[in-house]
């Protein structure tokens, strides 16, 4: 087999496992845009948050350390303990339960039938306090995330292709290990949006604020549930990314990458956020191994959103999103 197709190959399952991991954060911006029809641009900076808090507890972190130091002339940064993976995981959990019960209190409730862009803006400043708040709480330096997840070469794997090809393909674990999750997230997801009383008072709430509250539907209660599950994600999200590049700020950037799986797959579909996911991430690999040589290369900075903005012209609503039609 010639090497070029061999080396496609392996880009192409490279791709792949990039395009989960993209379609991990866009499940967040699904999830409340499907629910309340509000676009969360605070998604990634709420996984930058999880991240944060999630390393932070792990180390015994003190949080808003050099703010109590600032204040009192101490020295205090650690408690002096550190807690295992699985109970930090559950106690960031709290905290985003918590979070979500915040922005249903202090701006949601507030916004009840407003306009969309009005809640889109909403969202930006939620991001920019999440990130200052993360800042102030666990401090801006990069921090490593351990939480026990295999990384690196996948030696079966490895082992197979060289086997069946005479060239071993490099798939990293970790990148094993989110598609494995993934899959899990958009059954659950889906089965808990189509077939349970909460997913279809979630799918009311979207259409109408006040058609739902007229059936007896509480959008306080909504609101936290689905703002609770996307912090659930956008925990995943960050335990994936955090652990693959580390906890650092740039972190909240990857929402910027999720936008054009959201154009992609739709706004209102969770199947769709992976089948777009999947699509941005071979289509950029491949496209910087073929085209990116003849073009100077860096193309995997762009391709996405040149894809993306053909789909806004010719299908705007994306390859799972509902075609909306007004009457006039």
């Amino acid at each position: 087999m010639p090497d070029q197709l061999l080396y496609a190959m392996e880009v192409t399952l490279n791709g792949l496992m990039a395009g989960v991991l993209y379609a991990l954060v866009a499940l967040g911006f699904v999830l409340i845009f499907k629910a309340s029809g509000i676009f969360n641009y605070a998604q990634g900076v709420m996984a930058l948050f999880a991240a944060l808090t999630l390393v932070g507890i792990m180390e015994g972190q003190v949080p808003f350390a050099n703010l109590i130091n600032a204040i009192f002339g101490t020295e205090i940064h650690t408690f002096g303990w550190q807690v295992p993976a699985v109970l930090a995981i559950v106690l960031t959990l709290l905290v985003m339960i918590l979070l979500a019960w915040c922005v249903q209190k202090f701006v949601m409730r507030h916004l009840v039938n407003q306009e969309p862009i009005i809640l889109f803006m909403a969202t930006i400043g939620l991001a920019y306090f999440l990130e200052g708040l993360g800042d102030l709480m666990w401090g801006s330096d990069i921090k490593k995330l351990d939480v026990g997840l295999p990384q690196g070469l996948n030696a079966t794997i490895d082992d197979l292709t060289y086997g069946w090809f005479g060239y071993g393909f490099f798939i990293d674990n970790l990148d094993i290990i989110a598609t494995v999750v993934a899959a899990v997230l958009v059954i659950g997801l889906t089965v808990f949006s189509q077939y349970s009383k909460q997913g279809r008072a979630l799918r009311a709430v979207a259409d109408d604020h006040q058609a739902a509250l007229s059936v007896g539907i509480s959008l306080n209660y909504i609101w936290v549930l689905v703002w609770s599950i996307a912090g659930f994600v956008a925990l995943v999200a960050g335990i994936m990314w955090g652990t693959k590049s580390g906890v650092q700020f740039s972190l909240s950037l990857i929402a910027l990458k999720a936008l054009p799986v959201l154009m992609l797959g739709g706004f209102t579909s969770i199947p769709g956020a992976i089948v777009g996911g999947l699509i941005i991430g071979v289509g950029e690999k491949l496209f910087e191994f073929l085209i990116g040589p003849m073009v100077g290369g860096a193309t995997e900075n762009w391709f996405a959103y040149v894809l993306a903005l053909l789909f806004l012209v010719f299908r705007p609503q994306g390859l799972f999103g509902e075609k909306i039609i007004e009457r006039v």
